[in-house]
């Protein structure tokens, strides 16, 4: 039986970031930037007004009080993306725009509310102090600046600041695809009439489904694929070209009438193991080559059918696989430590993972509370759990109160 490192250990090794390529902006949504990104000019290029108002040579306000306000005419108009290069004449104002260019000469801006807003001529009843309201050259980035480094996860905000600086598109590790397959003779669509004795929902797939899109991947999902060797022979090499995993879900049996292990122990270096843990004993991990050259090799998880199992295995062993594919730093889900409020047994040898509550805070400390019975989770305390409370591999039981340390799913 292999333990949950070595198998952990094994998995990391076969895998490694999906190779870099460039993206336009709208696809790098989610990627991981793959070499730093350099600012090639200054932002702002020029100097800008940071509020609508009336730019001005601060010296020349030195006069203006409540009870004395200056007046000054009203020269020029900008606005933004006009070009930079109009000149402040002394004794004058150009009324400006929050963007506009700041005129030669000028370096302040009085601020609209500020004035009686004036069109040919205005008023302003206190001085202005220089630099008041303006962008200087370079406020926000200056040229040959690392404005984001290789390793940094693109959402929102980083994708404004590229393109700002003009990037159409980005050098990024891609999401990896992951396609799944469950495969089963008696599994049918949720939705549809269970028009046979034994039938069982399909709910492995639409799990994945999820799982894969929070782990920060793409999941392309093929759907139910009968017991059968050529078909799931069929299925794997027409998928294959598209993906950069696959995960099959059912057909671990040891028993004859379940194929994966059959098709499976025939393709690259794919292994079928007992691995220490509960739920989820039995896994087939390996890679295959694909159609796309012989360089190119396919990470392939086979997990158990029942979907805690499944589910379970997706946390311990494919998300962190997935993460270190994206080019994310960060493979693994958060844990805490926490008191147990209730005690349960454990079977020795493996390592348990049960569904749990966790509540608390850093000051106060956290509880856990397992859901359910531990040693037979079920698909309603697993999706009420936000936590997987762990035990290990040499403990058998967990007495109330006693730490444990608990893999956090969500926040």
């Amino acid at each position: 039986m292999r333990s949950v490192q070595d198998h952990l250990a094994a998995v990391l090794a076969a895998v490694g970031p999906v190779a870099p390529l460039d993206v336009a902006l709208h696809d790098a949504v989610g990627c991981i930037l793959a070499r730093d990104l350099v600012a090639t000019r200054d932002v702002p290029a020029t100097a800008v007004a940071a509020r609508d108002g009336y730019a001005v040579a601060a010296h020349e306000t030195a006069a203006a009080g409540l009870d004395t306000p200056l007046t000054l005419p009203v020269a020029h108009d900008v606005l933004p993306g006009a070009p930079a290069g109009v000149r402040l004449a002394p004794g004058q104002a150009v009324r400006i725009a929050s963007g506009g260019a700041l005129p030669l000469g000028a370096d302040a801006v009085v601020p609209l509310e500020e004035t009686d807003r004036g069109a040919v001529r205005f008023a302003l009843q206190r001085p202005a102090v220089a630099g008041q309201h303006v962008r200087p050259v370079g406020a926000d980035v200056r040229t040959g600046e690392v404005v984001l480094a290789a390793g940094t996860r693109l959402g929102a905000r980083q994708l404004a600041l590229a393109a700002t600086l003009g990037h159409g598109r980005l050098h990024v590790h891609p999401t990896p695809r992951v396609v799944l397959l469950s495969v089963g003779d008696e599994l049918v669509e949720p939705g549809t009439s269970r028009q046979r004795e034994g039938a069982v929902f399909e709910t492995d797939g639409h799990a994945l489904e999820a799982a894969v899109r929070d782990a920060g991947a793409t999941p392309v999902r093929v759907g139910i694929l009968p017991d059968d060797r050529g078909t799931l022979r069929e299925a794997l090499d027409d998928q294959l070209v598209r993906a950069d995993l696959v995960v099959i879900t059912g057909g671990l049996s040891e028993l004859v009438g379940d194929t994966v292990k059959d098709v499976l122990a025939t393709l690259g270096t794919v292994r079928l193991d007992h691995v220490a843990m509960t739920p989820g004993l039995r896994h087939g991990f390996g890679t295959v080559g694909s159609d796309l050259g012989a360089d190119r090799t396919v990470p392939i998880f086979a997990l158990q059918g029942d979907p805690v199992a499944a589910q379970v295995s997706f946390e311990v062993f494919v998300r962190p696989a997935l993460r270190a594919m994206g080019g994310h730093a960060e493979l693994y889900r958060p844990s805490v430590t926490a008191r147990a409020t209730h005690g349960w047994t454990s079977p020795a040898g493996l390592r348990q993972f049960v569904p749990a509550t966790v509540l608390g805070s850093p000051e106060e400390g956290y509880r856990a509370t397992p859901l359910g019975d531990p040693t037979a989770p079920t698909v309603s305390a697993l999706a009420h759990a936000n936590a997987l409370a762990v035990v290990g591999e040499h403990d058998t039981g967990v007495q109330p109160g006693q730490v444990v340390h608990c893999l956090v799913l969500e926040g």
